[in-house]
């Protein structure tokens, strides 16, 4: 109520005045939200992941061991909120929800006798408060590459972002805290550095020998081999992260391996369509260079066919080309299309992408169901259709605050199941 009111008054208030006024405005709602719900987050054990990328299929992991292990679960990310046996999409376009929502989720967790609740936790979130007053026990930090640098100010700020949410876990009461981080990324030291009692790291070393296919990755955890359904090195480190937190509460690698063989995955992370053809079809969440680059590293042995924009009008400009550019590396034929325009000329975001598309031609539909026929119409046997940028988000958000309803993999099934009937249509 009162973030409405204040967008309804920002207008008149000079800019200056309203940048000095946000920091205490922002703690302000953060200690009545945790006073209203008595700080829920005493009363249970509370596990954070941040990073730049995996940290929704990472909290989806760690719920899936902890499932495994006989815990009831509570559970906030990008994807959706979950509370026991309770699960409802997340469809406020918010990783990170405001502070009064996060609050009354962790005292419904509290209240229904939930052991564990994990947080997806954001640098976004952090400019506003939102990790103020959440007593970490657990912090795990996956990996860090630039995003939302036009909300940050610099990469610098951004890191600096992620890392006061360690900085806030030191603040907990709760003994035994737990900082669990990628060895592998350069930027690990900066959480390891946060003083706690207890320090984890996980890197692919831990998982070798390892073998990652287009089907799943096979690895090594502790004297065991197991079996991934899982594609891609990224969902590796995902993996990783997930055991060495879940080590730290005790849980057996028995019962990880139990949990790892039989997750499937995450909607809108690599997700497969399927309706009986004879190609892959892939949506994906990948928004930023890197994780574009990974995805399709994963399909680098098939013929690719590529849909994708410019992962949202308005900000982070800078990555647009450098997207395309990937895209004309591993891509066969690229579609692009329109995506989050927001108040941007959704024309132009896709022309920034197209400067980076030098060594083919790109077809331009902007029509974002129509980009996707097209791609899944020009398919052939053994093809990959990659369609990225959206994963699970359930608007294309446009000017003036308007919101289309979308899901790319309803569509993708849609388009796939015309083509099925239409060639039985044919066989007839």
């Amino acid at each position: 109520m009162l973030d409405k009111i204040l967008n309804k008054i920002r207008p008149y208030i000079p800019t200056k005045l309203f940048k000095f006024l946000q920091p205490p405005y922002h703690y302000s709602l953060a200690l009545l939200a945790a006073l209203i719900y008595r700080f829920p987050s005493r009363k249970i054990k509370v596990i954070g992941v941040t990073g730049t990328k995996g940290k929704s299929t990472t909290t989806e992991i760690i719920n899936a061991l902890l499932e495994e292990a006989g815990y009831t679960t509570a559970l906030s990310n990008t994807i959706r909120y979950k509370i026991g046996e309770n699960s409802v999409d997340n469809k406020f376009k918010m990783s990170m929800p405001g502070r009064f929502f996060v609050q009354r989720l962790i005292r419904k967790a509290v209240s229904s006798k939930c052991d564990y609740i994990i947080l997806e936790m954001t640098s976004q979130g952090t400019l506003q408060f939102r990790h103020k007053f959440i007593h970490l026990d657990a912090f795990v930090f996956t990996n860090l590459s630039p995003e939302h640098i036009d909300s940050h100010g610099s990469y610098e700020k951004y890191v600096a972002a992620k890392v006061k949410i360690a900085d806030e876990m030191m603040k907990s009461k709760k003994a035994n805290r737990i900082i669990i981080a990628n060895a592998d990324d350069k930027e690990s030291v900066r959480f390891l550095a946060c003083p706690s009692e207890v320090k984890a790291t996980f890197s692919t070393k831990d998982a070798e020998p390892f073998e990652i296919k287009k089907e799943g990755i096979d690895f090594t955890l502790g004297a065991k081999t197991v079996h991934s359904p899982l594609s891609g090195l990224f969902n590796l480190y995902n993996l990783l992260a997930a055991i060495a937190c879940i080590r730290n509460f005790g849980v057996s690698d028995d019962v990880m391996v139990r949990a790892i063989e039989k997750f499937e995955g995450v909607k809108g992370r690599v997700e497969k369509i399927k309706a009986g053809q004879d190609f892959n079809v892939v949506v994906d969440y990948a928004h930023t260079p890197d994780s574009l680059e990974k995805l399709y590293q994963v399909f680098n042995s098939s013929r690719n066919i590529c849909v994708l924009g410019g992962t949202g009008g308005g900000r982070d400009n800078w990555k647009r080309k450098e997207m395309g550019r990937i895209a004309d590396m591993y891509c066969d034929e690229v579609i692009l299309t329109d995506e989050d325009p927001y108040d941007e000329d959704p024309n132009q975001i896709v022309k920034d992408v197209a400067e980076g598309v030098t060594g083919k031609t790109p077809k331009i539909i902007m029509d974002r169901r129509a980009a996707i026929a097209e791609a899944i119409k020009s398919a052939k046997t053994g093809d990959s259709v990659l369609i990225t940028g959206k994963g699970t988000d359930p608007y294309i958000m446009g000017p003036n605050g308007t919101k289309t309803p979308w899901s790319d993999a309803r569509i993708a099934k849609e388009e796939l199941e015309k083509i099925t009937s239409t060639a039985q249509n044919s066989a007839h």
